[in-house]
């Protein structure tokens, strides 16, 4: 056709109402010469006004002034507030531009004159509808609607102002990836010009990513669930008799095979009872038996170490007669000449101490945190023998006493009370007077080891010391349980001052540490380490959990399983907690024994002369 024209596509719409439900309905387009330069004539004014506005290139798609985003725009500069009212919702794509992605018509609107070689092949009109998610592409005068062959087209449009809150709907929805299959061209130079079109996909992730980091937050909170939360309530009647153990490809029991098996379940759970208490019944025959033995060797004590018991370091058979263990009518002499008096206290220290810290509790300046915490010990000091209970126990009132002077006797140096010195003062208290008991023990807490587990913050690095002594001896003498406490990060600091504060009171069967004590007052720190060891080798069997958490548990002696085994078996409780893993006085001495075969004197005085230097 001779006055044929280019045509670049703009929006051909009703912008009073730009969201009718009838728009581009009665549109009907002809592409004549005719029609062309009326159309023209009628829109050249407004297209007029409008490129004189625009200061910068522009390309054809929607910008909003209102912070609000597209991601079909690229570098477009902003319109008027008419402008943004007329096209705010649709965006017009022309099909003919030669480059990749989206078109920018950097030049003016010109007439061209209609050109005759193209009258033949019109362009086609496409019209986005963003409200409705709606393409419409006309070809001469019949309208086809296909959806438009591009890869992905979203419009995201965030408005602050209140009077386009009717429009905010519609604004934040993307238009469905049209098929590319349901595209039926009528012309041959349509598909051409349509190839143009399609969006690069370099360009699709970069827009989507934009239009999701502009959505606003509350538009992402997850929607409050919507069924009512409810408890569990245990197993349902059917899981109480599913079996758990039974593999899942057997065939379930018949009545009298489940008879049967649990005839012979509980048979065998009286089996294993019975022989529990016949073990027990043979421990017992056997420390009484044991008792029995050091009662009759109290002639022996009289005539060969009381009158000078540093015989037994000279005398083997003396020295193995001690480690047996102590008559219980000697203990308190035998404790007192072995410890001795270094600190040199007259006999009546516990009476002067006493009567200050009386002064003190009466006047209130006694602190009343360290009498918590001397309450709070005593409540836990051999809850299984009751004769320590603050309403009921006859010692309650003495061991009471004599910490509140041991309190007022270590203020002196500066130092204040320390958990666990009640189960001390308790084992000094059930074997000798108070006055003696008091010396005693302060000239045995005299004592290195004892003293830096016992100095507070100030003795830190002798702690630290000993760790690293108690660390170097496990590696040598039990190296298994060494690497797997380097893999599960267990240090001494996490069960060992747990034992040596309280002299293993609140672990071990009191019998058990009667027997330590005798060695330990005649041997000094170094079988202090030796019985912990000793401890370590009885709980062996169990030390070799997976998890950290229950390894440390059973350090503690609060293993969960076992407490339900100890339970179930009608076993006390209240007393030492090892004693619910088995480890009673004879199990334990056998392994202390046992230690002879690499136990030397002369790798802990090494130790400790490399450690501590200035001991």
């Amino acid at each position: 056709m001779d006055d044929a024209l280019e045509i670049r596509l703009e929006p051909s719409l009703d912008i009073d109402d730009a969201f009718s439900d009838t728009e581009d309905q009665d549109f009907e387009f002809q592409f004549s010469p005719d029609s062309i330069r009326n159309d023209l004539a009628r829109n050249a004014q407004s297209w007029g006004v409008e490129d004189e506005d625009d200061e910068k290139p522009r390309n054809g798609f929607f910008e909003s002034t209102m912070e609000s985003f597209s991601t079909l725009t690229i570098d477009s500069d902003e319109r008027s507030n008419e402008d943004n009212a007329s096209s705010s919702r649709f965006v017009s794509i022309p099909l003919s531009n030669p480059h990749d992605g989206f078109p920018v018509n950097s030049e003016p609107h010109e007439e061209h004159p209609p050109d005759a070689t193209e009258t033949g092949t019109p362009y086609p009109s496409v019209f986005i509808d963003l409200s409705s998610h709606k393409v419409t592409v006309s070809v001469d005068n019949t309208q086809t609607s296909a959806p438009l062959p591009s890869a992905s087209i979203q419009c995201h449009s965030r408005s602050t102002s209140t009077a386009e809150s009717d429009h905010s709907g519609h604004s934040t929805k993307s238009l469905p990836t049209p098929e590319l299959s349901s595209v039926t061209p009528t012309h041959p130079n349509f598909a051409a010009s349509t190839s143009t079109s399609v969006l690069p996909a370099s360009s699709i992730p970069a827009m989507t990513t934009a239009s999701v980091s502009d959505t606003p937050s509350s538009t992402l909170k997850p929607s409050p669930p919507t069924h009512r939360l409810t408890r569990s309530v245990g197993p349902s009647a059917l899981e109480k008799f599913v079996s758990k153990t039974r593999p899942s490809f057997l065939p379930p029991k018949t009545r009298q095979e489940d008879d049967k098996h649990m005839a012979d379940w509980e048979t065998m759970m009286k089996q294993s009872r019975a022989a529990a208490e016949k073990r027990r019944k043979a421990l017992q025959e056997r420390r009484l038996a044991r008792e029995k033995k050091i009662d009759e060797s109290l002639h022996l004590w009289e005539k060969e170490i009381v009158p000078d018991w540093r015989v037994v370091h000279k005398n083997t058979k003396l020295r193995k007669l001690w480690w047996k263990g102590i008559p219980t009518r000697l203990r308190a002499s035998m404790w007192e000449r072995a410890v001795g008096n270094p600190l040199a206290l007259s006999k009546d220290n516990f009476r002067s101490c006493s009567s200050r810290a009386k002064r003190a509790l009466n006047s209130g300046a006694f602190s009343a945190a360290t009498l918590s915490k001397i309450e709070a010990d005593i409540a836990s000091t051999l809850p299984s023998l009751h004769i320590f209970h603050r309403e009921t126990g006859p010692l309650y009132p003495d061991l009471k006493d004599m910490l509140c002077a041991w309190v007022v006797a270590r203020a002196d140096e500066g130092l204040g009370y320390t958990f666990g010195a009640a189960k001390i003062a308790a084992m000094f208290l059930i074997n000798m007077p108070i006055q003696q008991a008091f010396i005693v023990m302060r000239n045995l807490l005299e004592r290195h080891c004892l003293r830096s587990f016992f100095g507070g913050s100030g003795a830190k690095e002798d702690v630290e010391a000993y760790y690293r002594i108690f660390e170097t001896l496990l590696a040598d003498g039990m190296p298994k349980i060494y690497f797997n406490f380097k893999q599960h990060q267990v240090s001494p600091a996490s069960y060992l001052l747990d034992w040596i504060v309280p002299l293993f009171l609140d672990h071990l069967p009191f019998e058990a540490c009667a027997r330590i004590w005798d060695v330990l007052i005649l041997e000094g720190d170094s079988f202090l380490y030796r019985a912990a060891l000793g401890i370590l080798g009885v709980l062996e069997p169990r030390l070799f959990f997976p998890d950290r958490q229950e390894l440390l548990q059973l350090l503690k002696g609060e293993n969960k399983a076992a407490i339900d085994v100890a339970t179930r078996e009608g076993r006390p409780l209240d007393g030492g907690k090892y004693e619910i893993y088995g480890l009673d006085e004879e199990t334990l001495w056998e392994r202390i024994d046992s230690m002879d075969e690499w136990w030397k004197e002369s790798t802990w005085n090494r130790l400790t002369r490399r450690e501590l230097p200035d001991l």
